[in-house]
């Protein structure tokens, strides 16, 4: 077997050698160039997203130190404006009317413009919530180059964002102009993105903060308007259980100036009203009770002011008014430095009177006036001018009401004297006639003891005369006075009642009957039934006419009419006339009541049953169109007989 020899290997060319060496040192240096690139690109990577997160913290502490929205925005954009390098960012908000109105930030200054959805780069993003990158805007149609002519600016790259709350509605758009380092990218667009999210929290917040902020003031308003309502109701109130208690113009006075002086803080208080041809004042002061009265001229001070005017004063510079007069001091017993005085309208329109603050109380510690139109807390403001307005409207009606009230009160007086006039002078008729009776049978009776006898009967209705005069004066001042002593009731009705009867009931036709069932004795006041015996047989006569009748008065004892009573004595009166009117019938012994009668004066029932009730007793009546019968019921002791 033949074998091949084999050449070993040629060794590697010196040319060959450096061609390899050159190939990899340049691909060394292009792995190298790369590296550096890529180290380069993490290098401003790690910057800007640095930056980023420097901005986000930013805007996130901002969101901790401030809720207004003017101030937020503000610090927003000029944190956009860092991060993206921008020389110029736009902040857009939707407001009620579907419109974008913006803050610019520039150089450092915030300008705002207006713009409609769908109108630029920034309506575009409103309208489609999608992000815009623009980095040649005067060859896109959405571009709008008015602002730019407007304010001298060139726009090269525009960056715009939407800005979504957190339901994902769309409430603004963020857009930025001319990065300084070129034209802005994707990452730009990410990180303006990141920085829109972190505006829409702050200005929700801003809103939500606002919004609250703005219904604690509302409710705030709210219950402040209630607490004046309140205050003016329990003002109406007191003032109306003030007015209503008063009896009088003077306690009408006192308890409205207590209530004005209570609700104002002031420290006097007062009512000027017209007297004559002058004015009458009535002060009071804070913690004193009594009311003080000083006359005034007509126009005099500001309460007199206000009434010759008709309108109302309100000065805190009282001394600086030309109604002003230094007597006031003197009243008030120191130096006047405020005054609300309002008119009373009176029931002609005019003026009738005024009430009238003076001199708010003063609180210590406090200071005079800082600024023009700034009252002090011890000066008298618009709330006490409504208050004192509030107090006159009622306190006016009140006080006419109380006038017209005294005026028909002394009317009603003047009346009540002259019927109670009329009255005596008519119930004086039935002595008078009996004196003049006894006087003419006086005049004929031939032998003296008969003469002295009658003399004693007429002497006994002077008598008469002088306690119907005392009844009368004691009914109309109200008084009870009682002369109680034990009666012989046979001889005072059978005899006294029945001879004093008889001549005045025969004049008009009348026929009298006695029927004293019961001739004990009893206990009253003999002058005064025989008062209500003369009335009830006049009342009689004069109802049964010049007909004549029968009138019948017939006196028993009853029996207790329940266990633990006492006996009564029962004096029953009755007539035979017409019955009593039903229209009267359920008034009957009210006073001034009369049937129409002429010359009645309506007091004699009412005195009848005036003094019933002072022997406890009490008096009735049954009518009919056949007669009335009146019955007398007096208690009496069970020993009485």
């Amino acid at each position: 077997m033949a074998l091949k020899s084999q050449r070993p290997p040629s060794a590697p060319s010196v040319d060959s050698e450096w061609s390899l060496t050159g190939r990899s040192s340049r691909a060394q240096d292009v792995r190298s160039q790369l590296l550096e690139q890529k180290l380069k690109d993490l290098d401003e990577e790690l910057v800007r997203e640095r930056r980023i997160g420097v901005a986000m913290r930013e805007v996130g502490l901002a969101l901790g130190t401030t809720l207004d929205l003017d101030e937020l925005l503000n610090l927003i954009l000029a944190k956009i404006t860092d991060a993206v390098e921008a020389d110029r960012a736009t902040l857009y908000l939707l407001d009620g009317k579907g419109e974008l109105v913006s803050r610019v930030m520039q150089g450092g200054q915030s300008r705002q413009l207006r713009l409609k959805v769908g109108q630029g780069i920034a309506g575009a993003v409103a309208q489609t919530s999608k992000t815009l990158l623009v980095n040649d805007p005067y060859n896109d149609p959405r571009f709008n180059p008015a602002p730019d002519l407007a304010f001298n600016y060139r726009t090269r790259s525009i960056l715009a964002v939407p800005m979504k709350n957190h339901l994902g509605r769309t409430i603004g758009v963020v857009q930025v102009l001319n990065k300084k380092t070129g034209p802005f990218n994707d990452h730009d667009a990410i990180t303006l993105a990141a920085l829109s999210t972190q505006a829409s929290i702050a200005i929700d917040n801003s809103r939500l903060f606002l919004s609250v902020t703005q219904k604690n003031a509302e409710l705030l308003d709210i219950k402040e308007q209630l607490e004046h309502r309140v205050r003016d109701l329990k003002l109406l109130f007191d003032l109306e259980s003030a007015m209503g208690r008063a009896t009088s113009l003077e306690e009408l006075f006192t308890g409205v100036l207590t209530e004005a002086l209570r609700t104002s803080g002031a420290t006097a208080a007062a009512f000027a009203m017209k007297a004559g041809e002058g004015i009458q004042l009535y002060m009071m002061f804070s913690g004193d009770e009594k009311l003080h009265r000083h006359p005034l001229r007509a126009g005099q001070g500001l309460a007199g002011a206000a009434i010759a005017d008709g309108d109302v004063i309100f000065t805190n510079e009282p001394t600086t008014h030309p109604a002003y007069e230094p007597e006031t001091d003197d009243l008030l017993g120191q130096k006047l430095r405020g005054c609300i005085a309002v008119p009373l309208e009176g029931e002609d329109g005019d003026a009738m009177g005024a009430i009238a603050l003076y001199n708010k109380a003063r609180i210590p510690g406090s200071s005079p006036r800082l600024g023009l139109g700034a009252p002090r807390e011890d000066e008298f403001n618009e709330e006490d001018r409504a208050l004192l307005l509030l107090i006159a409207a009622n306190a006016s009606t009140a006080i006419r009401l109380q006038m017209a009230r005294e005026q028909r009160e002394r009317e009603e007086r003047l009346t009540s004297i002259g019927r109670l006039m009329s009255g005596v002078i008519h119930d004086l008729k039935t002595p008078l006639t009996v004196i003049s009776g006894y006087v003419q049978m006086m005049k004929i009776a031939d032998k003296r003891p008969l003469r002295d006898e009658y003399a004693e009967l007429a002497l006994k209705q002077f008598e008469h005369i002088g306690s119907m005069m005392r009844d009368v004066l004691e009914f109309a001042r109200g008084e009870r006075n009682l002369l109680v002593r034990k009666v012989y009731l046979n001889k005072f009705f059978g005899t006294e009642v029945r001879e004093q009867l008889t001549t005045q009931l025969a004049k008009s036709g009348v026929e009298l009957v006695v029927d004293v069932q019961d001739k004990g004795t009893a206990k009253f006041d003999e002058g005064k039934i025989l008062r209500v015996v003369h009335n009830l047989a006049r009342n009689a006569a004069e109802a049964m006419g010049d007909k004549g009748g029968k009138f019948t008065i017939k006196v028993t004892r009853s029996k207790p009419r329940k266990k633990g009573a006492v006996p009564e004595l029962v004096v029953s009166f009755s007539d035979t006339g017409p019955g009593i009117p039903k229209e009267i019938e359920h008034r009957l012994f009210q006073s001034f009541v009369t049937s129409g009668k002429k010359g009645g004066t309506g007091l004699g029932l009412a005195i009848t049953a005036r003094i019933a009730e002072e022997h406890g007793g009490s008096i009735g009546v049954k009518s009919s169109p056949k007669g009335v019968t009146f019955t007398l019921r007096l208690p009496q002791p069970k020993d009485e007989k």
